[in-house]
């Protein structure tokens, strides 16, 4: 085995990333393999507790820092841009991760409950990218472009059974917008891509992964018959994030299992 090869293509060392949503769940899982592969990590959540007790947890691995953000705000994205841009003048990685969910029958379905969604997983995608791309431009390199990579959903793939309407259409505008910015950066050495999970353990999916009946139901709903693990995870955000990924840009990745090969999607599969 050609250790040397194998490092020079995963490895991350002395790259710089900043995970949203990155105190816990799938973000989590993210900043720990990116921090194992070599990364400094910058995580937020809105939190403080949370986010600064899982920085601590974390600065075992490496340089993990904690930045308490609401990114469903102008001014929580303009506090985050602004505390990346105290500490760095370049950004390697950005994982746009911080999400949102609602469940509520159709003819019920509040306003509130679409638009708290979309403000975070589209909007606030959107708008940190934005306020983050000087500093994403100033890592481009032709030989290393910088990387940005946000968490999707097998849901904006294919319809859940679940009644997460503005969830499932603000994925599917988080799969169109990697694509987007995919086209429009690459010719500034920014690739874009997208993770788009199945069920893993969360926050957000504890009402049903809690339960050993449900836990066992959607694990057979899965063709590959189990929950995500956090390798799972870590491994294809370090591939994007990686040289092994510097000719990839525009693809969105499943990460469910097999889940996206079916007609419908029975679990509720959320960040």
């Amino acid at each position: 085995m050609d250790i040397n090869r194998i490092t020079s293509l995963f490895g991350l060392e002395g790259r710089r990333a900043v995970v949203t949503g990155g105190s816990r769940g799938i973000g989590r899982m993210i900043a720990e393999g990116l921090l194992d592969a070599g990364c400094d990590v910058i995580i937020t959540a809105r939190k403080i507790e949370q986010v600064t007790a899982s920085a601590d947890e974390m600065s075992t691995k490496g340089t993990c820092i904690a930045v308490p953000s609401d990114l469903s705000t102008d001014e929580g994205i303009d506090h985050l841009a602004a505390a990346v841009n105290e500490r760095w003048d370049s950004l390697d990685i950005l994982v746009n991760n911080a999400g949102a969910s609602w469940g509520q029958p159709l003819d019920d379905f509040s306003a509130q409950g679409w638009d708290k969604v979309m403000n975070v997983n589209v909007r606030g995608v959107f708008f940190l990218t934005q306020r983050l791309l000087p500093l994403l431009r100033a890592a481009a390199q032709e030989s290393h472009p910088a990387r940005i990579i946000n968490t999707g959903s097998v849901n904006g793939l294919t319809p859940p059974d679940m009644d997460t309407f503005s969830y499932s259409s603000s994925k599917a505008a988080v799969h169109m917008l990697t694509r987007h910015l995919a086209k429009q950066l690459a010719g500034e050495h920014i690739t874009v891509n997208a993770i788009a999970p199945g069920p893993f353990d969360s926050q957000m999916m504890a009402f049903a992964l809690n339960d050993p009946k449900a836990r066992a139901g959607i694990a057979r709903d899965v063709p590959l018959g189990r929950i995500g693990m956090p390798d799972d995870m870590a491994g294809v955000a370090i591939y994007l994030a990686s040289a092994a990924a510097s000719y990839v840009t525009g693809a969105v990745v499943p990460v469910g299992g097999g889940l996206s090969t079916v007609a419908e999607n029975t679990a509720w599969a959320r960040d």
